[in-house]
């Protein structure tokens, strides 16, 4: 079997955390996958031309689907740290960096990595 490129290896790691954010958030609807691999194919070209950027498409990825389902359906996804006020999104920080974490801005807090919000909305959890 043929090794991946570490830009396939990349890409296939950010799909994968981005779909299991997806799952547990309970929207991973076949058009919502397709904005994923709309991002993927995006990114890859990206990452042609910026061979130093393959350590940031995880977060990328996140902040491409997050921004198109702005777009299509709302806010996504909703903070689960606040309980009260209105609902709002977490971010994905750094912006353009290494390790990205969804982050509550209004109560200055790290949610999870990206990937992990199943951990955190219980959609995940061993009973």
């Amino acid at each position: 079997m043929e090794s991946l490129s570490p830009l396939e290896q990349a890409l296939h790691a950010a799909r994968a955390l981005v779909l299991a954010d997806l799952v547990a958030g309970d929207v991973a609807e076949a058009d919502v996958v397709s904005l994923v691999e709309d991002s993927v194919t995006q990114r890859r070209w990206w990452v042609e031309q910026w061979p130093d950027g393959v350590e940031y498409v995880a977060g990328l990825v996140a902040q491409d689907v997050q921004d198109a389902l702005l777009e299509r359906y709302g806010r996504w996804p909703l903070c689960p740290v606040c309980g009260s006020g209105d609902p709002h999104a977490l971010d994905v920080e750094p912006e353009l960096g290494p390790d990205p974490h969804w982050v509550c801005s209004k109560a200055g807090v790290k949610v999870a990595a990206v990937g992990s919000l199943g951990w955190v909305t219980g959609g995940m959890q061993s009973s």
